[in-house]
């Protein structure tokens, strides 16, 4: 992605972490190893492969060092994985990762049924993942994420007070964050509140710190809440594959935005996203290969992208519909 240029939009992959923890099936390796390859020939740039997480607890991804290490061959390609602590850390470390995300749930009602740790415990186990990482040669250095987690509502707790959200945005970042993702895991986000805590958050660790969202499409606003983001300015959006996943521990909330939705409404908006289309759907034709019976969702692939469809030459923003 060129930085500062508003026509250049990240789509972020997330179905081969999030999509496949959320699915009582778990793919084979090699199809796996296949989903990925396809998706970089489709022009994905950027993919969560899996997660460092306790095999006893997620089976489905008990082969991420495999993965990762697949995915490093695609030069280009940032390989991102999530990490619940440091011993997953290490582990992500050890394997090449080139990102890390680590969950704090602003609810910490979910924060203890997710990682089993207290607010304090999440900032400890940080603040000992950015030590590791300091102690790496700048140059092999991995991008650290901190996502807030349920940061719009919490099926396990409700809304979340504004001074939470901004003390966890804050103490992530002082704990050695690169970066706070700002997370729909409960699927409660609407168009405003997306407006609204992105600015909240922003007004606490400054613009350049708050770039990416994590949105669900439970209630059918996933879509509405991409375009209030990019109102905002955000820039890296996350996105599975036949709209695969959610979260295991936050009932009802199941359904990540679809990538080949997204990536077909930004390109009709006029925003680059480097990803063919095409090729996207046939990296989807993959995924249902390698899970017969699991329903994959989206409008794209059904209805099939529009005769002679060309994305416009210049970006069309939200603001700009309203005065039409």
């Amino acid at each position: 992605m060129v930085a500062g240029d508003a026509r250049q939009i990240l789509v972020s992959e997330v179905g081969p972490r999030d999509g496949l923890q959320s699915i009582a099936a778990t793919m084979s390796t090699a199809a796996k190893k296949r989903w990925i390859d396809a998706l970089v020939a489709a022009g994905v740039s950027e993919i969560e492969v899996g997660s460092f997480a306790p095999a006893k607890l997620l089976p489905q991804l008990a082969d991420t060092a495999e993965i990762v290490r697949h995915a490093r061959l695609h030069p280009g390609l940032t390989v991102a994985v999530l990490v619940p602590n440091r011993r997953g850390a290490e582990d992500a470390l050890a394997s090449g990762a080139h990102k890390l995300t680590l969950p704090l749930s602003v609810s910490e009602t979910h924060s203890l049924a997710n990682l089993r740790r207290t607010h304090a415990q999440v900032l400890d186990e940080a603040r000992a993942i950015a030590g590791l990482i300091a102690e790496m040669p700048a140059a092999e250095r991995p991008h650290f994420e901190g996502s807030l987690s349920t940061v719009f509502g919490c099926t396990l707790e409700g809304p979340i007070a504004d001074d939470v959200i901004r003390r966890c945005a804050a103490e992530l970042m002082a704990a050695g964050a690169d970066e706070v993702g700002l997370s729909d895991t409960s699927g409660y986000a609407t168009p405003g509140e997306v407006r609204r805590l992105v600015a909240l958050v922003r007004a606490v660790v400054g613009d350049a710190a708050v770039q990416g969202l994590h949105l669900h499409n439970t209630r059918g606003l996933g879509l509405a809440n991409v375009v209030a983001g990019l109102d905002a300015g955000i820039t890296t959006f996350d996105a599975s594959q036949g709209g695969l996943g959610g979260c295991p521990f936050a009932p009802g909330a199941s359904g990540n935005i679809v990538t080949e939705d997204l990536v077909f409404m930004l390109q009709a908006m006029g925003y680059e996203t480097g990803i063919d289309l095409t090729a996207l759907l046939r990296a989807r034709d993959v995924v249902g290969e390698a899970l017969p019976g699991e329903q994959l969702f989206g409008f794209v692939a059904e209805a099939g992208l529009p005769k002679g469809f060309a994305a416009p030459a210049q970006p069309v923003f939200a603001a700009e519909l309203e005065k039409a």
